[in-house]
């Protein structure tokens, strides 16, 4: 899932923890939230069961471990995570789907070790935007099984790094066993979150995605309405060619107001993020979706200075529409916090997140997209008074 990142070089000492040890495995229970509107009846309610407001595990538990990989799934669970975001998906050149935050690899691998691959580095349009690194479509799922994963933004996370080189890519199809399995050993049922990434982009390549992930999910039994699977996508399109090929529950990705989705761009239509959130938007949305997953600003906008202002009604606007909403993403470290609640300036020191978390909770979000599974559990505790 995209969001604003900082790659500030600033390093502060403050002690890296993992908050909230006691609650390893909690979220269990459904601790429903008054007040909360329902979504569109006709794909049932399987994801309606969930805890208010969910935490999902926003590729994994990615403030401690590397994004998108075994290691940070699985200590998402423990950490207590409703849902965990596995994965962002993306294809090799033989048609697989493998989890990753961005087709490049550059960055979230180690991929510029490997001199045999020197050769693949090169540019490409990536959605208007040249992009320079290493490309998922350029290696087969074989040469990308050789590569390991590393932390991606080292200046907010030097913790992180000791895990690098630890783990391998996973495939989709993994991730499906590895649910299946996770399910057994805790005794209840572990939900994923996976998104389709730059669609349009891989379309045009030959690689469309929407079609090999409904292929995988009819495979092991994953694409009706109750199923634990809930499919995001930033690209409106996306959701709506799922919406003919799986009865999952979906959610459209909506960024900053002032954009638009690359498949809007693509195929000339003129609406931004703005149009989608207004209420005729929001209905339009609700005609094939269940939920939409805003960036926390369109929820409650900040000022110039960074600080929280007063929250939109896109909320109450939602709701009444019918769709249940998960914005993201919530992080400990004080770049990726508002201004009013972080705590001194180093750039892999945690702020206040507990202030923030109850701020957004008080909006009535259904839940939040968060790096941090066990701090977004407390705080869940906290907002709901147990």
């Amino acid at each position: 899932m995209r969001a604003q990142e900082s790659n500030g070089q600033e390093r502060g000492t403050a002690r890296r923890t993992l908050l909230g040890a006691a609650v390893l495995g909690a979220g269990g229970a459904a601790l429903g939230l008054p007040g909360t509107a329902s979504a569109d009846e006709r794909h049932g309610g399987g994801y309606r069961s969930l805890p208010r407001p969910t935490v999902i595990g926003h590729r994994g538990a990615s403030g401690y471990r590397p994004e998108h990989t075994f290691g940070s799934y699985q200590l998402a669970l423990d950490l207590g995570a409703d849902v965990v975001e596995a994965g962002d998906l993306v294809p090799t050149r033989d048609g697989h789907l493998v989890c990753r935050h961005e087709p490049e690899i550059g960055g979230t691998t180690d991929v510029s070790a490997h001199p045999e691959f020197a050769g693949r580095k090169t540019t490409k349009t990536l959605d208007g935007v040249p992009t320079t690194g290493w490309f998922t479509e350029d290696f087969t799922l074989a040469e990308l099984k050789t590569l390991r994963a590393v932390e991606r933004i080292p200046a907010n996370r030097p913790h992180n790094t000791l895990y690098n080189g630890r783990w391998e890519i996973p495939t989709f199809e993994e991730v499906l066993r590895w649910q299946d399995e996770q399910t057994r050993r805790r005794g209840k049922q572990v939900w994923i979150y996976p998104e389709t990434k730059h669609p349009t982009y891989f379309r045009a390549l030959g690689l469309g995605l929407e079609e090999r992930v409904a292929k995988l999910l009819r495979k092991y039994g994953k694409d009706k309405k109750d199923s634990p699977v809930i499919l995001q996508s930033f690209e409106p399109s996306s959701i709506q060619r799922l919406d003919k090929l799986v009865g999952n529950p979906l959610v459209v990705l909506l960024s900053a107001a002032n954009t638009r989705p690359w498949d809007f761009v693509a195929a000339g239509d003129p609406r931004t993020v703005a149009d989608l959130v207004t209420p005729a938007g929001l209905k339009w949305i609700a005609s094939y979706a269940q939920g939409i997953g805003p960036t926390l600003d369109l929820v409650i906008p900040k000022d110039a200075a960074g600080n929280l202002t007063t929250p939109t009604t896109l909320v109450a606007d939602a709701h009444r529409a019918g769709l249940i909403l998960h914005p993201y993403t919530m992080r400990n470290e004080n770049p990726f916090l508002p201004a009013n609640f972080r705590q001194g300036t180093a750039a892999d020191a945690y702020g206040d997140p507990f202030g923030a978390f109850k701020v957004y909770f008080e909006t009535g979000i259904d839940g939040v997209f968060s790096d941090n599974a066990d701090t977004a559990v407390l705080a869940r505790a906290d907002f709901l008074g147990r």
